[in-house]
């Protein structure tokens, strides 16, 4: 019954979101001054704000982007904190206009749940992490043993699948909330925890004794992690899309946070076109020819937000991996603007 009830559910909320998005999210962005953004609330590194409700991370750099984009104004984007279980519905309903919370862009959410995913901004894989003490170096090695995870997710969907592949045994132990499965693993509630890699390196910060803990080296699964609007308005979805393109291509040409003012003098008629120093691609989708520039003086390209939040010299210290572009050995690059 309760299956048959959330179905229902998230069937209405995708015929409202789709109504509303009809509407013109773009113009209600405008006419209310800001971008409202669901995001994790409690990841370090992706999105956590601070004691003085002050909001860090990668998704959060990403929902400033947008604001810069839209507004000029990198700070005209306020946020909501939302569980894995609670993001959908947020979203749906129209209650924030754009989720940036480490989501995975899969076959069923992209198509039955009326939400269009913009694109990746973090190339993943779901691990696991365990207790040195607990005497084991791989993943295989876990049969019988209880694992901490988040309902309501891909995490939950792949552990079991990658226990039933390798004919092992387990209980599962899940919580609704980030927070309190980290909590439960800390407890000793369960053996292991897992979730993204990325989430594991954030999520050990906050145990009791991280140098006590260990990732081990199994990535059972493919996580591309994006940010997700509203099916039903292409205006929008064009919006969120492009920022994060350009992001991207700016990297790929060499126009930074710190040198975009130099780089608008620049002859090469990439940068040009990227800058607004030459076309009309602003106009194109519904903003400002400088909408990138601003993108880029008020929260950088994608090396800059990647490395000012969870990069070798943050806490997190994760390497660029798949996420470097595409030229300096990862799978990182966008569509160009022309």
């Amino acid at each position: 019954m309760k299956n048959i009830l959330r179905l229902a559910l998230v069937a209405a909320f995708s015929v409202a979101g789709a109504a509303a998005a009809s509407a013109g999210t773009l113009q209600d962005v405008q006419a209310k001054g800001f971008v409202q953004c669901g995001s994790n609330g409690s990841l370090p590194g992706f999105g956590v704000p601070d004691d003085q409700g002050n909001w860090t991370g990668l998704d959060v750099d990403y929902c400033r982007a947008v604001a810069a984009a839209v507004f000029g104004d990198s700070n005209a984007v306020k946020f909501t904190p939302l569980s894995a279980a609670e993001r959908f519905t947020a979203l749906q309903s129209g209650e924030i206009d754009v989720l940036s919370r480490n989501t995975t862009w899969t076959m069923t959410r992209d198509a039955s749940l009326g939400l269009n995913f913009v694109g990746v901004d973090y190339y993943d894989g779901q691990g696991f992490m365990v207790r040195k003490s607990l005497g084991v170096s791989s993943a295989l090695e876990l049969s019988g043993a209880a694992v901490c995870t988040n309902t309501g997710t891909t995490t939950e969907l792949n552990v079991a699948d990658y226990f039933r592949s390798n004919n092992l045994e387990y209980e599962v132990v899940a919580f609704q909330k980030g927070d309190e499965v980290i909590a439960a693993y800390d407890a000793g509630r369960c053996d292991v925890f897992t979730t993204d890699a990325s989430g594991l390196y954030a999520e050990r910060l906050k145990l009791t004794n991280p140098d006590e803990h260990m990732i081990l080296p199994e990535i059972i699964s493919k996580e591309p992690l994006g940010p997700v609007v509203r099916q039903g308005d292409d205006e929008w979805f064009n919006v969120n899309k492009w920022v994060l393109n350009a992001m991207i291509n700016a990297e790929d040409l060499g126009v930074n946070q710190a040198n975009v003012d130099q780089m608008l003098g620049s002859d090469n008629p990439e940068i040009r076109r990227l800058l607004g120093a030459e076309g009309n691609f602003g106009e194109m989708i519904g903003l400002p020819n400088n909408w990138a520039y601003n993108v880029i003086k008020m929260v950088g390209n994608y090396a800059d937000v990647f490395e000012r939040n969870v990069g070798p010299d943050t806490p997190l210290g994760i390497s660029r991996g798949l996420n470097a572009l595409w030229k300096d050995g990862g799978i990182l690059y966008a569509p160009p603007i022309r």
